[in-house]
C-alpha cells in the first residue's frame, strides 16, 4: 500500500520539513507541493493524490475554499487539515467543507503519519482541542435536531461509541469480538440512519448525543 500525498502550505520551510520527514516513510509517496489553495486544486486534478495535507491560511485561495472545491470535484480525495489554528472560526468551516481530519502543527511526526493513514482508510482524525470546540459550537446551538439514536440497534450504538474514540474497523472488531465485515455493515447502517456522510460526522454526532 502506497498513499499518494499532496502537501499544500504557503510556508516553504514547513513544506520542505514535511516532505523531508514523510519521504522517510515507506508507505507514503509525496506526489506534489502547493503554495496556496488554487495550486492545490490544480495539482489534485493533475496528480490524483489519495490525501491532501492542507494548511488553512494561504494566499490566493485559502484551505477551506480549496477543501470545498476539491471535495466537490474529487470526492474520493481525503483532506487532512494541518494548521496552527484550533478555534471554532477555523475548525467548523473546515469540517463543513469536507475535511476528514483536523490536526495541529504541534503534532508529533509519528502521530501525523498515523493520522494520514487513518484518513486514507476513511476514518476520522480530529485533534482533541478541535473536538471540544466543535462540541461547544453545537451545544451553543444550532437548531435542535431530531435524536436519531433511537433508530440504532444496541450493537450499532456500541459500534458508534467505538467510532467516536477514533478506532479503526479492525480495532472495533477486536473490542466487540465481531468480524471486521460485520463492523463495516454496522458502520454503513449507522451512517444511513444518522443521515451523515462519513465517520467524522458520525463521531461528532456521537460525542454530542452520547456525551462521550
Amino acid at each position: 500500500m502506497t498513499i499518494k500525498v499532496l502537501i499544500a502550505d504557503d510556508h516553504h520551510v514547513v513544506r520542505r520539513g514535511l516532505v523531508f520527514f514523510l519521504k522517510t516513510q515507506k508507505e507514503i509517496e509525496i506526489v506534489g507541493e502547493a503554495a496556496n489553495g488554487e495550486e492545490a486544486l490544480t495539482l489534485v486534478e493533475k496528480l490524483q493524490p489519495d490525501v491532501v495535507l492542507m494548511d488553512l491560511v494561504m494566499p490566493v485561495m485559502d484551505g477551506i475554499e480549496a477543501t470545498k472545491k476539491i471535495k466537490e470535484l474529487f470526492p474520493l480525495t481525503k483532506i487532512l487539515i494541518l494548521t496552527s489554528f484550533s478555534d471554532q472560526d477555523h475548525v467548523i468551516p473546515a469540517i463543513r467543507a469536507g475535511a476528514s481530519g483536523y490536526q495541529l502543527k504541534d503534532i508529533e511526526p509519528d502521530q501525523l503519519v498515523e493520522a494520514i493513514k487513518s484518513v486514507y482508510r476513511g476514518e476520522s482524525q480530529l485533534h482533541p482541542k478541535v473536538t471540544s470546540h466543535v462540541m461547544a459550537h453545537l451545544s451553543q446551538g444550532e437548531k435542535k435536531e431530531e435524536n436519531l439514536l433511537e433508530e440504532l440497534t444496541k450493537r450499532e450504538k456500541e459500534v458508534l461509541a467505538e467510532i467516536a474514540k477514533g478506532k479503526s474497523n479492525k480495532e472495533i472488531a477486536a473490542s466487540l469480538m465481531i468480524t471486521e465485515k460485520t463492523v463495516k455493515t454496522h458502520v454503513s447502517n449507522i451512517l444511513a440512519k444518522l443521515n451523515v456522510a462519513d465517520r467524522t460526522q458520525a463521531a461528532l454526532y456521537a460525542v454530542k448525543h452520547l456525551g462521550l
